[in-house]
């Protein structure tokens, strides 16, 4: 069975940002949340906006030429 590389979203306290995502990114985000919800159980999926730090989250945790550049 596959199984989405985001977990649970934690609620932490944000910063505002503003940003402008082309139409058809933000209709993945939408399709994206609607399969969170289900493979995480939610009742509701979470607002689409809400996984864009928790997904930056993952891609930086894991590039490993970003950590290896880093700490240089």
């Amino acid at each position: 069975m596959s199984k989405l590389r985001l977990g649970a979203v934690l609620d932490e306290k944000p910063v505002k940002l503003s940003i402008e995502l082309p139409g058809a990114l933000h209709a993945r985000l939408v399709e994206y949340a609607k399969v969170h919800a289900r493979e995480t159980g939610l009742s509701e999926p979470i607002l689409p906006e809400r996984l864009i730090a928790p997904m930056l989250d993952h891609f930086i945790s894991t590039d490993r030429a970003f950590a290896r550049l880093r700490s240089k």
